[in-house]
């Protein structure tokens, strides 16, 4: 597996980024709906990357710096014929290095509340993420888990 910066060009990745906002829109309601487009992924204040074997895209995942000792995992996604091979674990464990590596004290996300969710909910607990309360710009809701680790 190799993990590398992306620019969210390639029809690949954008085809990957597709499949997850329709599989957020079938499991979440609108307005519970926290996933980026690409345009969004782009912004300044995230770093996004892609996860290869070979030629072929296994999944993907995103950094984005809420403030200097803050971070935010967004669109984590690994792609249907690469599941359950380690690819969700590799790319948490390169997230978890890069935020250590810029200082984060803390690094966040959310994810859904519902049973398809189940399987990131448990990843995350495993790397030692707990539920927490919303952060940033997130208000309660109860279709979205909020989790937190202290780096």
């Amino acid at each position: 597996m190799v993990i590398r910066v992306d620019d969210l060009t390639g029809t690949e990745i954008r085809s990957l980024i597709g499949e997850h906002l329709q599989g957020m829109q079938l499991h979440s309601p609108p307005e519970s709906i926290h996933a980026l487009n690409p345009e969004g992924l782009r912004e300044a204040d995230i770093t996004f990357w892609s996860v290869w074997t070979d030629s072929q895209l296994m999944g993907c995942g995103a950094l984005k710096e809420l403030d200097a000792r803050h971070g935010e995992i967004k669109s984590m996604r690994t792609a249907t014929t690469h599941l359950r091979k380690g690819v969700a674990q590799s790319l948490l464990k390169h997230i978890i290095a890069e935020a250590k590596h810029r200082g984060y004290e803390r690094l966040s996300l959310e994810t859904g509340s519902m049973k398809a969710f189940e399987p990131a909910r448990r990843l995350y607990t495993r790397f030692g993420f707990e539920e927490c309360k919303p952060f940033a710009h997130y208000t309660n809701d109860p279709n979205s888990v909020f989790m937190t680790m202290k780096l």
